[in-house]
This record gives C-alpha cells, structure tokens and sequence, in this order.
C-alpha cells in the first residue's frame, strides 16, 4: 500500500511538473514578438509609403490626423537631433497606427504612435506621437558582414571593369581613394587587373555597402602594387610589400578629370594667341564646376586673379615646392591667402577664367622657383612601417597576401588589426638549432 501510495505521489508530481514546463513554453511563445524599428508591431496596423515631390512631413501627419500644434511641438523637439526640413522625396515611410477607433463606416482607421522615416538603407528616425508627448529617436537597422574576395581584368577603366561584373560601385571608389598616390588611372592600360579583399555589408539579402578592404593587388603594366591594412600610430592605412607607405608626398593629380588637354612644354602653340610660347603646366579638361584638391599639405600664398591665369591659387609646401591651380571658377569656402590646407582638401572649382577656350585646370610645380613637370615630378613616399611594427605587419602582410592568391586557409584570415598577437616560437626547436649550428662549426673548426 505504501508503495501504491508512493508512486501515485510521483506520477502527481511528474503530471504538474510537466504542465509547468507546458505553461512555460506557451509563455515564452507568447513573449516572441514582431520586432520593427525597435517598435512591437504586433498590436499595429503598418502602412508604408514613399514621400511625394513637394510633400513635407506635414502634411503626412495632417493626414493621420495629428494637430499643428502637435506638428510645431515636434519640430521645436526635432532640431537638434534630425530637422524636419531634412525629409527628402522618394523615401520611405512607415506608420504605426491602432486598431482601437472605428469610422462612421465601421472601417478601422486608428491612431498614428509612430511615423518611422527611412535616412538611407541603414538608418532611420522614429517620431512618436503616444499620449500627449511627441518624440524623437533614431537608429540603425542590423547590418551583417560577408567577406568577399574578387578579381577582375580591365578592358576600359576600373569603373567600367566594376560595373561590367556587377560589383559594387563604391568599391571604385574606395580603390581610388586607397591607391589615388600610386596608380594613374587616367593611364590605365587593357589587360590591367585587380583582386580585392573587402566586407560586404548587408540588410537580410539586400547589399547596402561595403565596409574595410581588407587588402588589394592591382597589377599595372605587369606590375603588381599590393595594398595591405597595417594600424600603425593608432591609424588604419594602407602600405606596399615592402612596408613603404601607399601615401605619398603629392596626390597624382588634383582633380577627377576626363582627359589631358595639353601637356609641359616649352614650345606650346597658344589656343588664343595662336605663337608659340612655353606651357609650363598640364591642363586638365573637366566640366565647370569639378572640384579641385590640394596635393599636399602646405599653406596658400597666393589667391586672386592671376591675369591670363584667371582665378589663381598657389600653395606652398614643404621641400620648397609651390603649386598652382588656375582659371577656377570660383574659391572653395575658407580658402584665403595664410590658410593652411591639407592634402585632399577642396580648395576650388574647375571653371575657365581669365583667356581660356574652355573648362579646365591648369595645374603648375614649382621646386625652387623653378617650373617642372607635373607627371614627372620625384615622388616621396610618406613614413614607412616602423622598426618595431615590421614583425606585425610581415605576419598580416603574408596573410592577407595568401588570401588575395586564393591560398589562405580558415585559420590565417585576418579579420582584426586592433591587437595582433604574433605566433610564439619554439624556443626548443630554437635552441636545438643553435645548439647544432654551434656542433657544427666546432667540428669544422677541429678539422
């Protein structure tokens, strides 16, 4: 009987046991919401739209029926985290709205919570309107990564090769951001080609950027010019092979141009005054409006109208070099005569001031007061990989190197370059070594 007892106690207890577990599972199926912009969808009806031309974000709440004098709280409220006058056409829009008020027809029409207005693919600004308070808040939808490695032969331009292989566009660029020191690529040749090591950024399936390029190899004339990520000085840049930075003292060129229109000589027919007279410069042909980069850092000692120069600017860098920019359209905003300006910053405009038969940059050096050619002039490479980086960066650079050539295996991917723990070595098999080089030399030295 005892026993009877004592087992009609377990199968009670197994019996309430199991309907806890039953109970906590509904519960936790019951917690799993619809998650939409850091907004519980579940209890909402959703529509989403896209802003109109003309449209303002007025006149979208007035449609969901909320008051102007809510409208001008939330502008007041929105300033100094997104102005209102930011919403742009061809956006999109989501609005939140409850199910808990009915038409005259009977059709539920709700009440706007929340209007969420999409920046770009990635980020968004949630305006809410719940109870009698208005806010604003901002996020980013979850971005993953994927690591991507392509290659591709170029038969026009590198953004013609990206665009033909379906690549992204910013990958353009970023390659002409990372080697605009080193290739010309305005002298691209067919045949030329790349591979490129970088982070795709994506949204569910759909491609919304790229994020670092983890290396690249473009090959040049049967050249190959690598570009390995290397943190040196608290500072992501990128360096060659052998550790000499891809930085260099002047910038190629100083502008995105279409072609050139006239090179440094000495005896240049003259498109206006038709004699022959030397040209000490390389005209650059761009659309009006193109904008213009100093070369290098340096401080401007000259701004104004240089005669048949136009509008002028000259700079003065270090290794007694002077640069000069002519016939711009206009000055960039801050640019005056003592600004100092750093390399790749907007300093003007393409234009055709002063005698011109056209929109372009006549881009001038000077080394000592004398002119030379822009095209020819000795490039000095910035400072190269440290002493004491040199282990560091060898241990990535052959990484990476391995991974553009499709040889790397799982464990040698590099995937950060914030805190690089180099292998340790062997110190045994280190000793042995030694110990036999030292065998070996006695011996020969007995002998």
């Amino acid at each position: 009987m005892r026993r009877l007892i004592f087992y009609t106690i377990l199968f009670a207890a197994t019996v309430v046991c199991s309907c806890n577990k039953t109970s906590e599972k509904e519960a936790v199926a019951e917690e799993q919401h619809t998650i939409l912009y850091g907004i519980i969808a579940d209890d909402y009806r959703t529509e989403t739209n896209t802003i109109k031309q003309g449209e303002t974000l007025g006149t979208i709440l007035n449609r969901y029926g909320v008051s102007a004098y809510t409208i001008d709280r939330l502008d007041k409220a929105s300033r100094e985290i997104f102005p209102l006058r930011q919403i742009r056409a061809d956006r999109p829009y989501t609005a939140f709205l409850t199910t808990d008020s009915l038409t005259a027809d009977s059709i539920p029409v709700g009440r706007l919570d929340y209007l969420v207005y999409e920046k770009d693919l990635v980020e968004y600004v949630v305006f809410g309107f719940k109870g009698d308070s208005v806010s604003i808040t901002t996020g980013e939808k979850e971005v993953t990564l994927r690591r991507q490695r392509r290659s591709s032969t170029i038969d026009t331009s590198l953004w013609g090769a990206i665009m033909r292989d379906s690549l992204p566009y910013a990958l353009a660029a970023e390659m002409e951001d990372i080697y605009q020191w080193t290739v010309d690529f305005f002298g691209i040749q067919q045949g030329d080609s790349f591979t490129v090591i970088y982070d795709e950024k994506l949204i569910d399936t759909t491609h919304v950027g790229i994020g670092r390029i983890w290396g690249a190899k473009f090959t040049h004339a049967g050249k190959d010019v690598y570009a390995i990520p290397f943190k040196q000085d608290d500072k992501v840049k990128y360096w060659e092979y052998d550790g000499a930075s891809l930085r260099k003292q002047l910038l190629k060129a100083p502008l995105k141009f279409t072609r050139i229109s006239s090179r440094f000589s000495y005896a240049r027919l003259h498109p206006v005054h038709r004699v022959y007279r030397p040209h000490l410069g390389v005209d650059y042909a761009a659309p009006k409006g193109t904008p213009v980069h100093a070369v290098a850092d340096g401080v401007v000692i000259f701004k104004g109208w240089g005669g048949g120069g136009g509008n002028t600017l000259k700079i003065k860098h270090a290794g007694n070099l002077v640069t000069g920019y002519l016939h711009l359209s206009r000055f960039a905003k801050g640019i005056s005569q003592g600004s100092r300006v750093s390399q790749g910053q907007l300093i003007g405009y393409v234009g055709s001031t002063g005698t011109s038969t056209g929109p372009h940059l006549d881009y001038r050096i000077w080394k000592n007061g004398k002119a030379i050619n822009p095209l020819t002039v000795p490039q000095e490479p910035a400072e190269p990989i440290k002493k004491e980086n040199r282990a560091k960066f060898e241990h990535i650079r052959d990484r990476i190197i391995a991974e553009l050539n499709g040889t790397a295996t799982e464990d040698m991917i590099v995937t950060e370059l914030d805190s690089i723990v180099l292998p340790k070595v062997d110190t045994t098999v280190v000793e042995a070594t030694a110990t036999a080089t030292e065998t070996t030399a006695t011996a020969t030295a007995k002998d």
